[in-house]
């Protein structure tokens, strides 16, 4: 007569399975079938390179065209871009995703960017005045008062590296495009430093 000890002894034993077979590791090795204990699967690591531009989302937009079938949406993106150093730019982008209509404004933003001279102390040297559409921007320095500016007048003057100005809107318009072009448009009239 068998006893039930005997059987349990001729099967193998349970934590050493072969390495396809069900329980068992993945790979010839225990323990190497997923990632590292770092989180890394392995190479070496990447480093996340700074971008050269800096850039701020101003607007978003939902916008629609009406075709046979009915609406297709799409969305349009409004952005400013600059390093901070004298040079910004603004632009627009239309996808029908955010993300790749942010791409599609960055690109445009720096294709369409300004050189602001400003004085040693990143501030302006006299006061300007412009006019986009209905908007009007008037732009003027303020030594030792730090960047007094709103809306997307703000964002233009912080990204162009400029301090030390008051700026004001002179005009009803609530438009952050037409409000930051017309800062640019303000910005290209300083005069050119040599």
């Amino acid at each position: 007569m068998e006893t039930p000890t005997n059987k349990t002894n001729s099967s193998a034993p349970r934590g050493n399975r072969s390495a396809g077979g069900p329980g068992g590791a993945r790979s010839g090795r225990p323990g190497t079938g997923g990632p590292r204990r770092d989180g890394r699967r392995g190479g070496r690591p990447t480093e996340r390179v700074k971008p050269e531009y800096d850039h701020k989302v101003i607007d978003i937009r939902r916008v629609a065209r009406v075709v046979s079938g009915g609406r297709r949406f799409s969305f349009s993106v409004v952005l400013v871009a600059g390093n901070k150093k004298g040079k910004v730019g603004v632009g627009i982008g239309k996808a029908g995703d955010t993300s790749l209509a942010i791409s599609k404004a960055m690109n445009n933003a720096i294709k369409n960017m300004i050189v602001v001279s400003t004085t040693k102390t990143n501030s302006i040297a006299h006061e300007v005045e412009a006019k986009f559409g209905s908007s009007r921007v008037m732009i003027k320095p303020a030594p030792a008062h730090g960047l007094v500016a709103g809306s997307a007048t703000r964002i233009v003057l912080e990204l162009a590296g400029i301090h030390d100005v008051n700026a004001k809107v002179l005009s009803k318009s609530k438009n952050k495009l037409n409000l930051a072009r017309t800062a640019i448009l303000a910005l290209t009239k300083l005069p050119k430093t040599k």
